[in-house]
């Protein structure tokens, strides 16, 4: 009996939170928010939406957070006191107490942590991870990156695979990367250190000291090729699978 009530206790808050909530859709709606559909939308009362704005189903606006105008939300997007500016499209990602500039692209599955700043016009791809982190106007960080605790510049271009390696184990440091810089793929840059404007990062580097304006990095270990170093064991699995 005590579970019964309980049940259905909670489903009288269910009803009334999606009737709270459904009446501030239809104000945004009210308002030229434009909307495909109301399934699975969760909006807070704090929440600012420029009208133009287009949230789309499975996208949760919490606290503090606002929507510029002609910005699309969503689908399957968590936004907690974050800002975003206007003609911004926010795909299946996660930001959290963050700032978003105008005309940024971001998604899918990427998550901007709090204290990132996103100038406008940038693009960040599926499987980013910005945390506590600056990215100047123009700047493309497409795909499997890892951004912390850095100040990037304008115009630049982050390969596949890159990460600004922050933590010692005991503290935090900064990464900073200037104007118009190349990070190659499976770049670690080892903060702190400190990328000069238009320098290159050849991939595969692991870049431990400063790289002046304009240079080349390259931090790669000598490659080594030890001949025939795997013939016995090839012999021994193809004698295994019967492929001799």
């Amino acid at each position: 009996m005590n579970d019964e009530k309980i049940s259905s206790s909670r489903f009288e808050k269910l009803i009334a939170r999606e009737e709270e909530n459904k009446k501030r859709l239809l104000i945004h709606l009210e308002n030229g928010v434009e909307f495909y559909s109301f399934s699975g939308i969760f909006i807070d009362e704090e929440v600012s939406i420029q009208p133009g704005a287009t949230i789309l189903p499975g996208t949760f606006l919490k606290g503090n957070t606002s929507v510029g105008a002609k910005s699309t939300i969503g689908p399957n997007s968590m936004l907690e006191n974050a800002t975003i500016g206007e003609n911004s499209e926010i795909k299946n990602s996660y930001l959290y107490d963050c700032k978003v500039g105008d005309e940024v692209k971001i998604g899918p599955f990427v998550h901007i942590r709090p204290d990132s700043d996103i100038h406008s016009k940038v693009k960040i791809g599926d499987f980013v991870e910005v945390k506590n982190s600056t990215i100047g106007e123009g700047t493309s960080v497409a795909h499997l990156t890892y951004i912390g605790d850095s100040d990037v510049g304008r115009h630049c271009n982050f390969g596949c695979g890159v990460v600004t390696v922050n933590y010692d184990g005991e503290q935090k440091m900064r990464t900073t990367i200037g104007d118009f810089v190349f990070v190659g793929c499976n770049a670690n840059l080892i903060s702190p250190v400190s990328i000069g404007e238009g320098a290159y990062i050849a991939a595969g580097s692991t870049v431990t000291k400063d790289v002046p304006p304009g240079a080349l990095g390259i931090a790669r270990a000598r490659q080594e090729n030890k001949e025939g170093w795997a013939d016995v064991k090839l012999a021994d699995y193809k004698r295994k699978h019967g492929k001799e």
